[in-house]
Parts: structure tokens; sequence; C-alpha cells
């Protein structure tokens, strides 16, 4: 029986770039398939399946990006494989220095859920993990979007983090004074936004995380109304040397959001050192600094002459 050459580490490389990892000692990988937003239809589920038996070792792992992994897949099946998963309309990808497949909570079907995140996270996919998936950059750029400040997947240990928020807006002149105050024993931050002082309600804006529970829990209507919208961290990390996000000042709306991350991308491109992640180049800059060329228009303005450089 003829025995197989091994794989070299050359070869390694060429096909980790587009979605293959290798299982250490043997001549097989893992491909990594892309959901676009943790999802997939039917069709796909039964694709992944089948090509799980023909090409891989029978199991499908699924990645804490929400993408799946099918492991044992033989070097010289690679390219039978993608052809395999294409009819489904499934492709490898998600590894290199690029920006990473989009991560997100179920959004609305959850009960704390204030925004469609499965939508929005196709959005994020489409215009800069295709959009920009011929860019280099100085390293991977992790993207999350949480539907609530519960924060399950936790936007703010990513490179950009945008979590969905609902602000409170109140009218101080409704309060009663009430003994036991609805809103004041709804409210979940940490320290309490909401107290009484004086025989009246006041917010700590410090300290609302934007849950939104508060709404409609007074009985004489002063928190009738509220602000739905996104906060955004940048520049966040877990592993060896962790860095939670740092919170850009204002709330966005979700249009601006795509802006913003946009523009956080350009920046990254032309301000980052290879090998450093952006929350790095965020540090190096300063935070102030950074949030002042997001804010601004001119990153958007350079943006061929920022890719020309790439």
């Amino acid at each position: 029986m003829e025995q197989k050459q091994p794989i070299t580490v050359e070869q390694i490389k060429n096909v980790k770039d587009i979605g293959f990892i290798h299982n250490k000692g043997t001549n097989t990988f893992s491909g990594r398939v892309i959901t676009t937003n943790g999802q997939l239809t039917t069709k796909q589920t039964k694709t992944l399946s089948e090509a799980a038996l023909k090409f891989g070792n029978g199991t499908v792992i699924f990645t804490v990006r929400l993408n799946a992994e099918l492991p044992g897949i033989d070097f010289n099946n690679i390219a039978a494989f993608q052809k395999f998963i294409a009819q489904s309309d499934l492709k490898t990808g998600g590894t290199g220095s690029r920006v990473r497949p989009i991560v997100t909570c179920k959004g609305t079907t959850c009960k704390y859920g204030l925004s469609d995140t499965f939508s929005i996270a196709t959005e994020i996919h489409n215009r800069f993990y295709e959009g920009y998936y011929a860019v280099k950059l100085p390293h991977k750029f992790k993207i999350a979007i949480g539907g609530c400040p519960n924060n399950c997947v936790k936007p703010d240990l990513n490179d950009l983090g945008i979590v969905s928020v609902r602000i409170p807006k109140f009218k101080i002149e409704n309060c009663r004074g009430c003994t036991k105050c609805g809103v004041v024993v709804t409210c979940l931050s940490q320290g309490g936004a909401f107290s009484t002082q004086h025989g009246k309600i006041a917010i700590d804006r410090s300290l609302c995380i934007g849950c939104g529970l508060c709404v409609s829990k007074c009985s004489f209507k002063i928190l009738e109304d509220s602000e739905y919208g996104f906060r955004i961290f940048i520049g966040g990390k877990w592993g060896k040397k962790t860095r939670r996000g740092s919170p850009l000042l204002k709330v966005f709306s979700k249009s601006e959001i795509i802006t913003v991350i946009e523009k956080a991308i350009l920046l990254f491109v032309r301000e980052g050192k290879v090998g450093e992640r952006f929350g790095e180049t965020v540090d190096r800059l300063s935070i102030k600094k950074a949030e002042e060329m997001l804010m601004s228009d001119e990153l958007l303005q350079s943006r061929e002459k920022i890719l020309e450089k790439e």
C-alpha cells in the first residue's frame, strides 16, 4: 500500500487561509464553514451532515464564533468538499488577519432582546466580512453584537462590540414620591441607576446600562418613553492578555454603527502595526484620539488612499 506524503508547512499555511485548520499529526483538516449570523437553514444543516459523512469523520463541531467545523477532511479532498457545500450556499473561511465572521445573540427571540441582531449581523457580514475580505489587516478583527446589556456574546471583549440599549426618558414632575418606588426596585444596574432623593426619583446616567426594564414600571407614568439605540465598545480582546473594550461616549443609531465599523477598520489599516490587535492600536493612539477619528469623516474621505496602502 502506497504511503501518503506528509503535509508540508507551506500546504498547511495555504489551506488555513481558506478556512482549513490542520488536525495535528494527520493529513486531515477541519473545514471551517461560515454561518453569516449563527443560523443555518434545514437544507444547509442537511448538507453539513452529508459532508461530514462523505469527507470528514462524521461529526460537526460548532465554534465559539458560531461557525461550523467539520474535522477529518483529507488534504486531497478539500476542493471537492468546498464544491459539495457550495450547493447550499455555504463556504469556508473565517481565518487570517482580516475581519472575522460576525457573532450575534438571538436578539428579539429573547425576552430581553431590544433589536433584531440577526438582520444587523447579516448586514455587517455582507458589508465587512465579505466586502473587506481581500483587505489585509494588521491582525484579526472580531465584531460581536448583543441584543441587550446582558452581554451574552461578550461584545466588549471583541475588537468592536455593539450592545443594543433602551435609554429611559422620564418626567420628574410626575413623581409622587412613593415609599416603595417600582422603578427603583426594577433597576438591575450595578449600584442602582435610580434612587429617591428628597422625596423625588433621581437617575445617575453613568450607572444606567440601558436595559429598558424600568420603562412603564411607574403607575404615575414618569417613565413611558425611551430611546432605542446602540452602544459601541472598541479594542476589546480575550485570551492571554485581556482588554475590555473602551466605550464610545454616545448612543448610536443603526445606520451610525455601520459607519463607525467602517471607520474603525480603516483606522486599523492606516494606524495599526503588523501583529498588534486593535486594542493595542487604540491604546497607542489614546482612546480620546481614536474616538475623535471615529467621530469625524476624515477616515471615510481617505478610504481609497488608505486601502491603496494596504
